[in-house]
């Protein structure tokens, strides 16, 4: 196992407010990767400096250094362009494109600039399969993806980030708006989607974060408490806050 990404001595500020507060992690290639903690705690924050996505806002300042393949994506001349596409990232509601099925999936290599009909055509059908629904929708690329179910809808938004050839998968609490069910069906995906990608999610659930992930991080107020394999963490946590956090004493 090697690491995918190495973040050391991150830090965020919002003007003045200091949003993450000295985080260094290693997040290994092909593995699962979740934080946790209570809301305002920094983890989207932190999920949204992997992709540079925090610099959408005025006023933020960032210092220390992320690497993925050993290169620092915070460096001056970055290509955002490219980093995005290597690291592309679900939200908490699905949102697909109110356009076809074929061409949300098709969205990112048409940015990137494929043009070949027929390498479109083939990367929506590898992607589809990828995340399950190729049976289910081949017939239907025409329709809008606006009259999927969510889970499905979620899904086509992932699809969009296989076809565009991402590496690492950024997901921010992917399934909050979903059913249990849908959720499971996500939850499956995932773990079979990190046989081929890096995948690191955010989730309010700690089930869930027990359930599909390899290694966990607490965060509070900013800062990385503890971070770890994820039996670990759940079972014997090395810090109080997160034994406290886990057990519901508090978030």
């Amino acid at each position: 196992m090697f690491a995918k990404i190495t973040i050391d001595n991150l830090n965020l500020y919002y003007g003045s407010f200091h949003a993450l507060k000295n985080v260094s992690m290693l997040i290994n290639t092909n593995q699962v990767t979740a934080i946790i903690g209570p809301s305002g705690c920094g983890k989207s924050t932190l999920l949204r400096c992997i992709n540079r996505m925090n610099e959408v806002i005025t006023n933020v300042d960032v210092e220390g250094s992320i690497e993925i393949d050993g290169e620092d994506i915070l460096a001056k001349g970055v290509d955002l362009r490219e980093l995005r596409r290597k690291v592309g990232m679900v939200f908490q509601r699905p949102n697909p494109f109110p356009l076809s099925i074929f061409d949300n999936v098709a969205y990112g290599p048409w940015v990137h600039r494929i043009r070949n009909l027929k390498e479109l055509q083939r990367r929506v059908e590898e992607s589809l399969q990828a995340v399950g629904l190729w049976d289910a929708l081949k017939d239907r690329l025409d329709t809008s993806a606006l009259k999927l179910s969510s889970e499905q809808q979620q899904r086509i938004c992932i699809a969009r980030l296989v076809a565009a050839r991402s590496e690492i998968l950024l997901m921010d609490e992917p399934c909050s708006a979903l059913d249990p069910i849908a959720t499971a069906k996500v939850e499956e995906l995932i773990y079979e989607l990190k046989k081929e990608y890096t995948i690191v999610i955010v989730t309010h659930n700690m089930q869930q974060a027990a359930r599909i992930s390899d290694e966990s991080g607490f965060m509070l107020l900013g800062e990385l408490v503890e971070f770890g394999h994820t039996d670990q963490l759940f079972t014997t946590p090395q810090d109080q806050r997160t034994e406290e956090y886990i057990t519901g004493r508090y978030g």
